[in-house]
């Protein structure tokens, strides 16, 4: 089973951090250069956002970067081919977040024979239903390809559903609403995670809003990984494609506190 794919290279008995970036922005040649610097700053993997025109989800930065990204001509097949390239390079763990229009256009099937020829184990979709995810999920399965579920602070009884169902690792989301980074995050996170360990032995992973090391610590106590985008866009927004440094220095600060 592909759930012990991710316990055995993600999360392998420590807290991991999962940074988010967006295909394609500033360039593809950006995202090789940009992963890379992350592996080497000790992210333990990477969530490659497949830009689209109506990320529901994402909140202004990440819609920004999806936005000029298309506008760039990150089509998916030239993600497809960007990630071929990254798997010249590293075997990092990889998963894509994307919605469900790219996949339909492209064909469930054949996106998915082509997540397990690039050796990416997980796919992230949004805009899934709990209800609708097995139609989907259908198609990932043959080819050991994980749909990640995502439970919000919701109701307990919903918590425990989704969770008995999960694959791979369960992406906690910190708040409602979109992502987006955040001063101060509220939720009682604690309290969520503690109903999946106890329905699951799937890992979890915390998203959505988290910013800074002092978040990363405080939000690795409740899970076993943290997801981190927004942030990072935003230093992308600053240094474009002279950004390596900077994203280094970044994720490198951001495990460290992971580990405290």
């Amino acid at each position: 089973m592909s759930n012990l794919y991710f316990d055995k290279n993600v999360f392998k008995g420590k807290k991991a951090f999962i940074p988010f970036i967006t295909a394609g922005y500033p360039t593809l040649n950006d995202t090789v250069s940009f992963i890379l610097q992350m592996e080497k700053a000790g992210a333990d993997m990477i969530e490659i956002g497949i830009p689209f025109s109506d990320p529901i989800a994402e909140g202004a930065v990440i819609q920004h970067a999806s936005t000029a990204a298309l506008k760039n001509g990150a089509s998916l097949d030239k993600i497809f081919e960007t990630t071929a390239k990254i798997r010249k390079q590293t075997d990092i763990p990889l998963v894509f977040m994307s919605y469900v229009n790219p996949l339909f256009k492209t064909g469930y099937e054949n996106f998915f024979r082509k997540c397990d020829e690039l050796n990416v184990r997980g796919v992230i979709l949004p805009d899934v239903p709990f209800e609708e995810k097995a139609d989907i999920e259908k198609y990932a399965r043959p080819y050991d390809v994980d749909l990640i579920s995502m439970i919000a602070p919701t109701s307990n009884d919903r918590i425990k559903m989704i969770a008995q169902a999960s694959r791979g690792f369960i992406y906690v989301v910190s708040s409602l609403g979109v992502t987006g980074t955040r001063d101060e995050i509220k939720t009682d996170l604690g309290a969520i995670t503690d109903i999946i360990k106890e329905t699951t032995p799937v890992k979890t992973a915390i998203g959505f809003g988290i910013n800074t090391p002092k978040q990363a610590e405080e939000m690795s106590k409740f899970s076993d990984g943290v997801i981190v985008g927004s942030a990072i866009i935003k230093i992308i927004d600053k240094y474009g494609s002279n950004a390596q440094e900077a994203i280094f220095n970044y994720v490198r600060e951001m495990k460290n506190a992971c580990l405290n």
